[in-house]
């Protein structure tokens, strides 16, 4: 993968240079700087080191390195810019711009950090993917405003439902595809909230592309479609969050469940009803050290009704498409599906710019016929972290999973997997 990186940091000093930069107000404002001085070490040393301090030391001749001695600041903005070109499995040849920002509403040591995340994705595919996602906490962490809008024109793959499909029942299909997600929680108890959201998703130009000319149903005619097809319908959400830092969290655990009921009075085409369970855990490991071992389950399930075809849960289904390192996207699809992970997050330089992980999971999707879980899924990997920005610990995610039947691939995120 080829990366070009850019952050930006109000209220961070260079301990090296003899200036600051100001924070950002539209005007750069250059300041003597009287801080004791601090050599970067690219690969060594006790101070923390980014990809930023890099670029600064290598472009800017600035050879050290920034501090933060403001602190955990209400309106302190961290923007973060990563351009890269890629290949995965399911786009191949791909072009990305993706940008978030983070930054803090209070000052208090238990306030949770808010994350705006922008993304522009163009492959060689013709897809065009285009995510804009929110988590902002208000000042106290009194409310929680969830949003996931996106666009997309994503041709690729369906193989069916179940986990017993084979590479070969592969069917290519297009179409065109519409989210609006918005949630509103409110706290109720320390790290925990109840909430009220609105979801619609609306996909049209559904199509297969060069169906089979033998007159052989495919899995998405068996299990009916059409060209156009809305879902709209109310969040029911109960949510547990003690992660300070979502981008990259520390021992904490993390707990959301969500009912979603879709209303023809409400715009959908159908009534169905269905239920999201997504749990995680981080913890030390070994105790005393920094590592982290990180826990996670997320869990579908169709409790009444059809949903469309797209809108079965898949292989990177979730959130940030992220599930199921190892497979393609939506190579695995179901009426419910139960997923686990497990990995392992470790330093490899003391001063953070690199740190590695290993990683294990299982996906299962009932079949169509007997609506049970009669097979496991499995992938394994490992990757590398390249810290882009310290200050709010956001990390480049380089992996190389595998699955079955020689499935492996590329997986690039912006933050943590989970």
């Amino acid at each position: 993968m080829l990366i070009l990186a850019l952050a930006l940091n109000g209220n961070a000093q260079d301990t090296t240079a003899s200036h600051t930069i100001a924070p950002l107000q539209g005007t750069i404002v250059f300041r003597h700087d009287t801080s004791i001085h601090r050599r970067l070490h690219i690969l060594s040393g006790k101070d923390q080191v980014d990809l930023i301090d890099i670029g600064r030391n290598l472009l800017l001749k600035h050879p050290g390195i920034r501090t933060d001695t403001s602190g955990k600041k209400a309106g302190k903005l961290y923007p973060a810019v990563l351009s890269s070109a890629e290949y995965t499995l399911e786009t191949g040849l791909a072009v990305d711009l993706t940008g978030s920002l983070a930054f803090y509403t209070g000052e208090r040591a238990e306030d949770n950090i808010s994350n705006i995340y922008l993304n522009s994705t163009f492959t060689q595919k013709n897809q065009i993917l285009m995510p804009l996602q929110g988590d902002i906490w208000t000042k106290g962490n009194k409310y929680n405003i969830v949003t996931d809008w996106r666009f997309e024109i994503f041709p690729q793959n369906t193989y069916g439902l179940g986990t017993l499909t084979a590479d070969a029942d592969a069917n290519a299909i297009n179409y065109n595809y519409l989210r609006f997600y918005s949630t509103l929680l409110k706290t109720v108890a320390k790290d925990f909230y109840l909430g009220l959201g609105y979801d619609v998703d609306y996909f049209w130009n559904v199509r297969e592309v060069n169906p089979p000319t033998n007159g052989i149903p495919t899995a998405l005619e068996k299990y009916g479609f059409s060209p156009k097809s809305t879902s709209a319908g109310p969040t029911f959400n109960i949510l547990y969050d003690g992660r300070r830092n979502e981008i990259n969290p520390e021992p904490s655990y993390y707990a959301n469940i969500i009912f979603r009921p879709n209303f023809t009075f409400m715009g959908s085409d159908a009534s169905w009803q269905s239920l999201l369970i997504d749990v995680r855990k981080y913890q030390h490991f070994p105790a005393g050290s920094k590592n982290t071992l990180a826990l996670w389950t997320y869990d579908f399930f169709t409790l009444g009704g059809t949903p469309p075809y797209l809108l079965l849960p898949s292989t990177e289904s979730d959130t940030y498409a992220n599930m199921g390192r190892g497979y393609i996207g939506g190579r695995f699809r179901g009426r419910d599906m139960v997923y686990l992970e497990s990995e392992y997050r470790y330093g490899i330089t003391k001063n953070g710019l690199l740190g590695g992980v290993v990683f294990i999971n299982a996906q299962s999707f009932t079949e169509p016929v007997t609506n049970r879980f009669e097979a496991i899924a499995p992938g394994w990997g490992a990757g590398i972290r390249i810290k882009l920005n310290k200050f709010p610990h956001t990390n480049i995610a380089l992996d190389y999973g595998w699955g079955l039947h020689g499935s492996s691939g590329i997986f690039a995120n912006l933050g943590e997997v989970f």
